[in-house]
């Protein structure tokens, strides 16, 4: 996700329509046991939108754009991605963003189309890698540990997971400002359409309307997670 602002006026409207849903529907009511598995979440989000957003900056300034380097954003350090409002977001109300990573498509060397899709395309898939890895961390946790000693780093392992491939599912669907619309963008080419503009200035009240009515839950079900969580360890239990 590379132009997601997290200062705009309908995103503050919507976070705070969130919170309250979070809060009238009970997601609160034993804030011990919320804060206690925020705890275990916390660092899931940290480590997935870190390297989601330094993937887009390490792509775009290896394709020969310096923005990225200049503004510090090739980088692995939490503070030069995490947006503090977008993180917050994420905790109390299940939906944030990291700072988007400034991309002058213009400055690229070669093929401008093809290296905007490596760009969108670096951070799903980091996403992606990152759970891949974790999901052999997880398994060898379980083998050398004993999981009722070791539960608390054997769930953030998990969360790890989790969220990462969260993040990557979430990144891929086709709405701006997510990397899934830029990649259809320029694979079929759609600025040349008279309702390319529009559709992308839409594009973040489409975002937020699907995210606040739950639409996005019936795409990303607990059964699509699991899945592809179950197609990680059928690789590697046979190495492990």
């Amino acid at each position: 996700m590379r132009k997601l602002s997290g200062g705009s006026f309908m995103l503050i409207i919507f976070v705070a329509l969130m919170a309250y849903n979070s809060i009238t529907s009970g997601n609160f009511s034993n804030p011990g046991q919320w804060f206690y598995a925020m705890v275990l979440r916390l660092p899931a989000i940290v480590i997935g939108l870190t390297f989601h957003e330094f993937a887009h900056a390490f792509s775009a300034w290896k394709l020969g754009d310096m923005t990225p380097k200049a503004q510090g954003r090739v980088t692995l350090n939490p503070l030069a991605h995490i947006d503090p409002f977008g993180i917050l977001a994420l905790v109390f109300v299940g939906f944030g963003w990291g700072r988007p990573v400034q991309v002058n498509p213009f400055a690229f060397k070669k093929n401008r189309r093809g290296a905007n899709i490596i760009v969108d395309v670096a951070g799903v898939t980091t996403n992606f890698i990152l759970a891949f890895i974790f999901t052999a961390i997880y398994i060898l946790s379980i083998v050398q540990w004993h999981q009722d000693q070791y539960g608390a780093l054997c769930a953030i392992l998990g969360n790890v997971i989790t969220i990462n491939i969260i993040l990557m599912l979430f990144n891929l669907l086709p709405i701006p400002p997510l990397d899934g619309f830029g990649i259809i963008t320029e694979i079929f080419d759609l600025r040349r359409y008279p309702w390319y503009h529009t559709l992308y200035n839409s594009g973040m009240f489409i975002l937020l309307i699907l995210v606040f009515f739950g639409i996005t839950r019936y795409i990303f079900t607990q059964a699509v997670i699991q899945s592809i969580y179950g197609l990680f360890f059928k690789i590697w239990l046979p190495i492990l």
